[in-house]
């Protein structure tokens, strides 16, 4: 499909990291907006390197969430030319335990962008798709919670955390996905922007934001 004429392009600014959420059929919701909306909102702070935000996908047409909401994605990859991406999330999806794993185009996607990516993250079970591309061999991670002994036993390889919301080791960030998604983003933030202005960003959503009440594990 090369339609670029017709198509809207999201505006990606110059001097902003670049963030991309892979989007695929039985995305859902949750992993997917919570996310983006503390990416999107560093849009409004002053004097932060901001996060220029989009979707990457194996399509243009529609993408339609678990929870039946229709996504337009802004990319494909596997045939758009796609800003050099900074940050990748890969949220969760209905068939990241199966299928989508055998998904060896999207598989190898992760792959490659992980290589020159900043970070690399997931929630919920997004967590699989980046064990699977093998960038998770020599980092900590986690998953949804009720899944972690079917995490472990497809990567019986893997230094798995569990009763921690999120991980980070290295370039990675795996959260345990569902409302929890913003805990780890507003981290990302803190991490790069610092507790002032994470704590605006939790606070213009209405989320009571305090990493150290947060359980999770860093690698040192």
């Amino acid at each position: 499909m090369d339609d670029t004429a017709n198509r809207h392009f999201p505006n990606i600014a110059a001097d902003r990291y670049n963030v991309a959420f892979l989007i695929m059929d039985g995305v859902y919701n949750t992993e997917f907006t919570a996310p983006f909306d503390i990416f999107q909102h560093t849009q409004y702070r002053k004097n932060i390197k901001a996060m220029n935000t989009f979707t990457v996908a194996n399509t243009l047409a529609p993408v339609t969430s678990f929870e039946g909401v229709r996504i337009l994605p802004d990319f494909d990859y596997t045939q758009d030319s796609i800003p050099k991406i900074d940050i990748l999330v890969v949220p969760s999806a209905e068939h990241h335990l199966d299928t989508d794993l055998q998904d060896t185009v999207m598989i190898n996607f992760v792959r490659k962008t992980s290589e020159n990516a900043l970070y690399v993250t997931s929630h919920c079970d997004g967590a699989f798709v980046l064990a699977k591309s093998g960038i998770l061999d020599e980092a900590a991670s986690t998953t949804f919670p009720s899944d972690i002994p079917k995490y472990k036993k497809m990567f019986p390889h893997l230094d798995v955390k569990d009763s921690v919301l999120f991980v980070h080791d290295g370039k990675y960030i795996t959260s345990a996905g569902g409302a929890k998604s913003f805990e780890a983003a507003l981290y990302l933030c803190e991490y790069l922007y610092g507790k002032e202005i994470a704590e605006s960003l939790a606070g213009g959503l209405v989320i009571d934001w305090n990493l150290e009440e947060v359980p999770r594990f860093i690698a040192p």
